[in-house]
């Protein structure tokens, strides 16, 4: 991987200040520019107003945001981003003053220097054209506010080279964000769909089809979104959407064309009128409009290749928070649904054609599917990628399929010496979707709870003993069958930002991947009953002072680091190694003898009390069936093969998933905290 050691940032502005806010945020120096010392003075007191903010919401420490404030130089002095890795223009949309600005950065930055527009109306090609170094020239388009909007558009042009777009994917990664490929297209992906959202409303309200309240009701219905159409066009601005709509029409066509009542609505410089009574019986009609035209687009913009099937549905869920993709609507409505409402705004709007993906869909009768897990070879590496970022790359049925898949055509690839397994976004994998556990459980369909653990066992026995060497890239949090599947490599690759943890037993069940039995090869079977009863987390460098990390390196050495373990060939996995002094009374604490007193909430003899008092009070948070049950497991695998090991485990899934704390915890997760009554 190359460096990324210094962004700067054009531009002062709300989305400017934001941009470098939020590199500033995640370690990176960033130098923020603009014409005048007064908005540059003026963006530093946005950013320290949102980091404050951040304080009182208890995001932040004090410290933290001088930290932060120390990495962001304010300037109008263009030769302070001579030498950046990355430079990004956030001015306003106006092609002229974007295509001077370009000129005059191409003369002053260095000519490693990456340019990139945050353009959201124009095409990247435009401005890369202005400069001498069109291969160094990509779209990062962000999206509002950006120090809080996780999504980010990558866009390369026609000239983009493969280096570059490498380079940027890294930096979006580096600061936080989940990035999308898009072609140079207009509209780009999200835009292209969210923009005739906006537009439909204020047509179907030039209608008289219904009044604000209704529209505006219904686009939250359509889309499970908090805001609906009109009150996001007040938010971020009428004019915007004006601006973009107009855009969309001159490149695509009259169906994008901005509504007349839009432009006065613009002109009136008033906001929408959002109060009134909703008639719920015009809503299943415009549902059905709203849902016409934006998945129909989603479907026209795949289509044409501007972005994938999965890259649209992770722009609407991150960038929009709509809860389903434009796709996963499709799935769940129905693709014969689908082609209805598509059909009947094709009959609307002439110039809008049925796309041919959905009219093939709809000749199939299946609804889409969708690739979560990427395979790529390189230099003889194979990345496989779980790339669900919306998701964390969580683990499902689909999800597991894929990735055994994926590793089958990675082992039987002759160019292939390693098999990478990393994560795309900020997570490695945040264990399994706890989603597909309730619904199994509430149908009576335990047994497909086992059945599906055992192919997990099945494919992590094979990575574990695959002939080419199988290395985790633990770059991010690591969860349950996250930390499960890194520990079934060969070998652990980790950066700072790595972690690992087991948090199981605190909705009602036990690690079911063979967590507790590697973890105890590891470091005994003490620690990995501190590990999985207690949740702790385990970072990157106690995993590496352990052993269980073999390699941890910044971000940018990353590649190094992978190649050299390939040179040096698999190492010896779980070699015998002293255990950390600081980790020694905590292994004491878990004895064999002492772990029964100290599960029924006592104090074994023998140990610092106020270090078992702790501990204690934390296991009283947990599950008391899910505890008992793990004990008894890493009690009985020790020294058994692995395959009978793994048989043990396997062995009381139907016991635990069956209980009444199981579905409690299970249900509980990201609302409250779980109610254990130990049955």
């Amino acid at each position: 991987m190359s460096h990324v050691t210094k962004i700067g940032v054009v531009g002062a502005g709300n989305m400017g200040s934001g941009i470098a806010q939020k590199i500033a945020q995640e370690g990176i120096p960033v130098v923020m520019l603009d014409l005048k010392e007064e908005f540059v003075q003026r963006g530093l007191a946005t950013i320290r107003r949102l980091l404050q903010e951040g304080v009182e919401r208890k995001l932040f420490k004090p410290e933290q945001v001088d930290q932060i404030l120390g990495r962001v130089t304010g300037t109008t002095d263009f030769t302070a981003l001579a030498d950046a890795d990355i430079v990004i223009e956030a001015v306003f949309e106006d092609k002229q003053v974007k295509a001077d600005l370009f000129k005059k950065l191409d003369q002053i930055c260095s000519p490693r220097t990456i340019l990139a527009t945050n353009t959201s109306s124009f095409f990247v090609r435009e401005f890369a054209e202005k400069t001498s170094r069109p291969d160094r020239f990509v779209g990062l388009h962000y999206f509002y506010h950006p120090a809080k909007n996780r999504l980010l558009e990558v866009i390369p042009h026609a000239g983009t080279s493969p280096q570059t777009v490498e380079k940027s994917l890294l930096a979006a990664k580096l600061h936080g964000k989940t990035s999308i490929l898009v072609k140079d297209a207009p509209g780009f992906a999200v835009n292209r769909f969210f923009v005739p959202f906006l537009n439909e409303a204020a047509r179907m309200l030039e209608e008289g089809l219904a009044g604000v309240p209704t529209i505006e009701e219904a686009g939250k219905r359509a889309f499970k979104i908090g805001m609906g159409p009109f009150e996001l066009m007040n938010v971020t601005g009428i004019p915007i959407a004006v601006h973009a709509a107009t855009t969309l029409g001159n490149e695509l066509g009259p169906f994008y064309t901005p509504a007349a009542v839009l432009k006065a609505q613009m002109e009136k410089k008033a906001n929408w009128d959002l109060a009134g009574p909703v008639d719920e019986a015009k809503l299943p009609a415009i549902i059905d409009r709203f849902q016409g035209v934006c998945l129909g687009v989603a479907a026209a913009l795949v289509g044409e290749g501007v972005a994938s099937i999965e890259d649209t549905d992770r722009g609407a869920k991150i960038g929009l928070r709509w809860i389903l993709g434009p796709f996963e609507i499709m799935n769940k409505i129905g693709i014969g649904k689908t082609y209805e409402v598509v059909q009947a705004i094709c009959r609307k709007y002439p110039d809008f054609k049925m796309p041919a993906i959905l009219e093939t869909q709809h000749r199939l009768g299946k609804p889409f599917e969708f690739n979560f897990v990427d395979l790529e070879v390189k230099n003889g590496i194979a990345y496989v990628t779980l790339n669900r970022p919306e998701a964390m790359n969580a683990l499902n049925e689909t999800v597991v399929a894929q990735l055994d898949r994926r590793f089958e055509e990675a082992e039987a690839d002759a160019r292939v010496k390693a098999i990478v397994f990393q994560g795309a976004g900020k997570a490695f994998v945040a264990g399994a979707d706890i989603r597909y556990f309730v619904e199994k459980i509430k149908a009576g369909r335990i047994p497909d709870i086992v059945a599906f653990t055992r192919k997990g066992h099945e494919l992590l026995l094979r990575i574990e003993a695959s002939k080419k060497l199988t290395i985790a890239l633990l770059d991010g949090l690591s969860l349950g069958g996250g930390s499960e599947l890194a520990l079934a490599c060969q070998a652990i690759v980790a950066t700072p930002a790595g972690s690992m943890a087991f948090p199981e037993t605190g909705i009602g069940i036990y690690p079911g991947l063979g967590g507790m039995l590697r973890t105890a090869r590891h470091v005994g079977p003490e620690l990995a009953k501190y590990f999985a009863f207690t949740g702790a987390a385990l970072s990157a460098a106690d995993a590496q002072a352990f052993g269980i990390v073999t390699r941890l390196v910044p971000p940018a050495e990353v590649d190094a680091a992978i190649q050299a373990l390939v040179a040096a060939g698999r190492p010896d996995k779980y070699a015998a190694r002293p255990l950390p002094e600081k980790f020694k009374p905590f292994a004491q604490l878990f004895e064999k003898a002492r772990t029964p007193v100290l599960l029924s909430g006592k104090i074994p003899d023998g140990v610092s009390a106020e270090l078992a008092g702790k501990v204690a009070k934390t296991l009283g948070y947990k599950a008391p069936m899910a505890l008992r049950i793990a004990n008894e497991i890493v009690d009985r695998q020790a020294g058994l093969p692995m395959r009978e090991a793994v048989e043990i485990e396997l062995a009381r899934l139907k016991d635990i998933f069956a209980t009444a704390d199981a579905l409690e915890g299970l249900s509980s997760v990201g609302t409250r905290r779980p109610e254990f009554k130990g049955n």
